[in-house]
């Protein structure tokens, strides 16, 4: 079976039939489209009253480039820990990310209509964290814990990054695949890159796919530096003249995917239908290590799912990687521009980009 997506059959397909995330000022993806929909951001500026009630140093906080803004989770602390089967205790020596984790995971699979216990068929997992912080920040800093429980249950019972995905595996009875995918700030497509493969090798029937992270001390600003990545008026312009920066957040968000012709036989939700990715590395073709390159986001392109003709609605995509600097924005689009005239060979082809934030877009 074909369909407009010339030469690609529908076994090669991927559909994604569930979503849930966490978002700063959003607490479910409907909630953020909400949010984008009307114009808003979920950047929170804080009194110096409030950062201070945070944990922020008076000293720090004196310090004329410190910025008072964060991409925060509201609910960063709260878990329903005897719904996963933890003690409260338990569950307080998880890092925040595993815990947000678990909680996205489930509310993805309701969205899907697919509950582990009655699917058949294996489900795999593959995501990613962030840095993990909790233990260094929360856990050791408390010796009398540290003795309690030791140093290797609490590395591996929920605070390290190798565990996040073969925990819910465990929790949820999930057999297929579980990995944790670590790329960065390509984690999430990355792991939804693996997971597709994964199903159209047929190592599993469903795969949920993601990432999460959380910033600690969570509710804090930052200090801007010249030349750095973050912004100095905690705003984030991406693909604007003005852009002179990004400001980190905390968030989780998930999807789950089926083989198309799988999600078409169930009568699932199809939200999207994936038709093909690439990953690839710009190695050293670039000016420094943290700079982007044009030939770098252009090298996927050769390969077979790029060579062919797209319909009218298939949109070719993209992460936007640093474009919140206006160096890098120029370089970003001049890739895309390069894609639009070569892809499947057609001048009438066009990129589409999906840009997250407005430039005059209000606090939530």
């Amino acid at each position: 079976m074909t369909d407009s997506i010339e030469g690609i059959q529908t076994s090669e397909k991927i559909a994604i039939v569930g979503m849930a995330g966490r978002f700063p000022s959003a607490r479910s993806v409907a909630q953020l489209w909400n949010l984008l929909a009307n114009e808003r951001i979920g950047t929170r500026w804080f009194t110096d009253e409030e950062m201070l009630a945070n944990g922020v140093n008076p000293k720090e906080l004196a310090d004329p480039n410190y910025v008072r803004a964060a991409n925060h989770l509201s609910d960063m602390e709260c878990f329903d820990a005897g719904f996963f089967g933890f003690s409260t205790r338990e569950a307080s020596i998880l890092d925040p990310q595993h815990l947000h984790f678990l909680e996205c995971a489930w509310e993805a699979l309701e969205d899907a209509g697919h509950m582990p216990e009655n699917f058949d068929g294996r489900v795999g997992v593959f995501a990613g964290s962030g840095m993990q912080a909790y233990l260094p920040f929360n856990l050791l800093t408390n010796p009398d814990l540290v003795e309690e429980i030791g140093m290797f249950l609490l590395r591996h019972t929920g605070n390290d990054k190798d565990f996040l995905t073969t925990r819910l595996s465990y929790i949820l009875n999930l057999q297929g695949p579980s990995v944790a995918v670590q790329t960065a700030c390509s984690t999430s497509l990355v792991a939804v890159h693996q997971a597709a493969a994964s199903l159209l090798s047929m190592e599993c029937d469903m795969a949920i796919a993601g990432g999460v992270t959380v910033e600690l001390p969570h509710r804090h600003g930052y200090k801007f530096a010249e030349g750095e990545i973050q912004s100095p008026d905690g705003l984030c312009r991406p693909f604007d003249n003005d852009s002179e920066g990004t400001v980190f957040g905390s968030g989780a968000a998930l999807v789950v995917l089926r083989r198309l012709e799988d999600a078409l036989a169930d009568g699932d939700d199809i939200r999207a239908v994936l038709i093909g990715s690439a990953v690839n590395n710009d190695g050293a073709q670039k000016a420094g290590y943290l700079a982007p390159s044009v030939d770098g986001r252009l090298s996927p392109l050769p390969s077979p799912m790029f060579r062919r003709k797209p319909s009218a609605i298939s949109k070719p995509m993209a992460p936007a990687h640093r474009s919140v600097i206006r160096s890098s924005s120029r370089v970003f689009l001049r890739s895309m521009v390069r894609a639009a005239l070569g892809f499947a060979g057609s001048a009438q082809s066009r990129a589409i980009l999906v840009i997250w934030t407005r430039r005059r877009a209000r606090p939530a």
